[in-house]
């Protein structure tokens, strides 16, 4: 009986370190492991930013440009081969647009 009492003792006290010494490894952020999740934003960026760059000038000279109107967040709309309109966001996505979400360019732009 002490036996039993003593393993299931040893097995919860070995389970409560293993918790707490896995916590604890997770907590700590060495400077390399900062530096890594840096340079891992800084990547999604960039690559965010080409993927949009490239779209816009595919866009260009595939689709026409729907002048006179603007997106939502006041980025060009443009009109592919079916009539759909959209824009291109900051990840490179194109939106397509509702008619009631296009809005007419401010006359000093």
């Amino acid at each position: 009986m002490k036996t039993k009492k003593y393993l299931i003792g040893l097995a919860s006290m070995a389970m409560i370190a293993s918790v707490t010494f896995t916590a604890a490894a997770q907590e700590k952020k060495t400077v390399a492991g900062k530096a890594i999740q840096k340079t891992g934003k800084a990547a999604k960026s960039v690559g965010n930013k080409t993927a949009e760059v490239a779209v816009k000038g595919t866009a260009k000279v595939v689709d026409a440009k729907y002048k006179g109107k603007i997106a939502p967040d006041g980025s060009d709309v443009y009109i592919d081969g079916k009539n759909n309109k959209y824009y291109i966001n900051s990840k490179g996505a194109k939106i397509y647009l509702k008619a009631s979400e296009i809005r007419v360019k401010p006359a000093g732009n």
